[in-house]
Formats: C-alpha cells, structure tokens, sequence
C-alpha cells in the first residue's frame, strides 16, 4: 500500500541522520569517524541492513493485510491511491530475491502438515539477506582472531596508552600557566631520570624516524658526536626543536604539538646522547660545538653558552 514516505526516501534519510549524528559526535580528529574507527564502519553497514530488512517486513505485512481486504475494499482503496514505488515490478522482483518467500496464492506449496486449532506453518527458506549478514559476522570474527590473538596487533592495554598519549598531547596544546612556561632565555639542562624518562619516551616516538632510536643519524645528522648544524648547547638545541630549522624542512616545529616543558626534557636527553657513540652512526656534520656553562642568576636559571667555533648544531 502507497505510504506518506515511500522506502527510497526513508532509508536514505534516517541512513544520513545516523552517519551525521556519529560523525558529530565522536572526536575522531581530522579524519571520518567511519575511517578512523572501524567499529562505526561496522555498525554502519549493521544499521543499514537492518533497516533494508525492517522496510522488507512492513512490505510483506502491507501485502498480508491487502489480500485478507474484501474486493470491495481493494477496489475502494485502488481508486483512492495510484500505483505506489513499492508495488512496482522492479521492486517486487528485489524483495522477492531478498527473501525468497512464495507468494501468498503458492503457499501451499510449502505448507507443512501439522496443523494447531487450525493455526498452520509455512516452511520458508531463511531470507537470503538475514544469511549473508550471519555469514558476514563469521567472517568479521574470524579477521578480528587473526587481527588481534595470532598477529597481535594491538590489545586493550595498549590501546589505552594510545589513547592516553592522545590525551596528553592534547592537553599540551592548551593555554599554560606562565610560571610552568618554558623559554629560550630560561631552559636549563634536566638530569633528573624521570625527565630525561620523558624525553627519551617523546624522541622514540617523534624523531626517531629521523635519527634512529640511538641518535646514530638516519635522514638526519648524528646527535651522539660533538658536531652540530644549528648550534649547540640547551638553548639552541630546544630552539631547534621548538621553531624547526630553516636550512632543513624535514625537521619541522614542534611548539603546537609539544609543551614546552616536553621540549626542555627531549632537548636534555638529546645532549645526553653526546659521547654515546652508537655502532652504525651517520659520520659527523657540521661544525664542533664547545660550551662553558658558567654561574647563572638564580632568578633566570639559565645557561651561558659561548660558541668558539663557527655554528654547527644538529
């Protein structure tokens, strides 16, 4: 029977305020939350076919309901309304592939023989559509075995470090209290192990891909010997890694995605890395940098570095 919003413009429509609704709220960064996180694909794809297989069954009861009508009832209704989208021969023909269900007027080709006060059983096929989405739930169980319990790519715990290693870069990028603020003028040397800790863990995982997990240099230089690029030393060694370089591109600023209170600890545990001397490391670049910290006024906690030889930081 003809309905106020035919299934071609139904599905559709609550199909988008789903995916919209998902996309709005859940932070999936600059990315589709349907990309990012495969679950929503899933669910997606679920929700989607549920709703083909809701439309299917209101389809069959409007059928249901038309052939218990009186003639007289069918011929009132027929001049009341025109050929509805879901009485088309095409659409017909789609319903029928998806559920493989005689028609009313052949049931008796699959009646079975019991018969309950009068109440008898039809023994339909399972829907070819409930099948395939049986089917497809097997096959998603069995890449997630070989996803996460035989190539282990990832577990739980893991994924919760991620996500807090997400959440702490985020919580960098907000506004700082000044006196936790870390500058050029007042950046120090950390030799404190739970600093130079942090620093390693932010190198492994921001420049190691550049400088090898040891320091040894791949794409770029060496940060073990006494050689340096851009100059040496604490204060330009986080000045580096702060602005970038402009006689490099590769090796990019990093102030929006680190604090500065990251930077002093990557920068501290870089210097530590001089004289470690690595099997494998890039031969030196640049010029030797010697510095002399001398006595700094305890209001500015700095270093004073002199170069004496031209600049040649890492």
């Amino acid at each position: 029977m003809k309905k106020l919003i035919p299934s071609y413009v139904r599905v559709p429509l609550l199909f988008a305020v789903v995916f919209a609704a998902l996309e709005y709220f859940i932070d999936s960064g600059d990315r589709p939350a349907f990309i990012k996180f495969p679950m929503v694909a899933l669910f997606l794809g679920v929700f989607l076919f549920l709703l083909i297989a809701i439309e299917i069954v209101i389809d069959a009861v409007d059928k249901v309901t038309y052939h218990l009508l009186t003639e007289e009832q069918k011929k009132q209704l027929a001049e009341a309304q025109t050929v509805s989208f879901t009485e088309s021969k095409w659409y017909q023909n789609i319903v029928t592939k998806l559920t493989r269900s005689k028609e009313i007027e052949r049931e008796e080709d699959i009646m079975l023989e019991h018969d309950y006060d009068g109440i008898k059983e039809l023994d339909n096929v399972l829907p070819p559509w409930w099948v395939y989405l049986f089917y497809g739930t097997i096959i998603f169980a069995l890449v997630y075995l070989v996803r996460f319990h035989v190539m282990n790519e990832y577990d739980q715990e893991q994924e919760f470090k991620n996500e807090v290693a997400l959440a702490e870069l985020e919580k960098s990028k907000m506004p700082k209290d000044a006196a936790e603020e870390v500058s050029y003028e007042t950046v120090v040397v950390l030799t404190d192990a739970t600093s130079l800790a942090k620093g390693k863990e932010i190198f492994t995982n921001a420049c190691a891909a550049c400088h090898k997990a040891d320091g040894g240099g791949l794409v770029g230089p060496n940060l073990t010997d006494k050689h340096w690029i851009n100059g040496g030393g604490i204060k330009n060694v986080f000045k580096l890694i702060s602005e970038g370089s402009k006689n490099n591109p590769s090796m990019v600023a990093w102030k929006a995605n680190l604090s500065s209170k990251d930077i002093q600890s990557v920068a501290s545990y870089v210097l530590s890395l001089q004289g470690s001397n690595p099997p494998g490391g890039k031969p030196a670049e640049g010029e030797i940098w010697v510095e002399t910290a001398e006595a700094a006024p305890a209001a500015t906690a700095a270093v004073d570095s002199t170069k004496v030889e031209a600049p040649a930081g890492k």
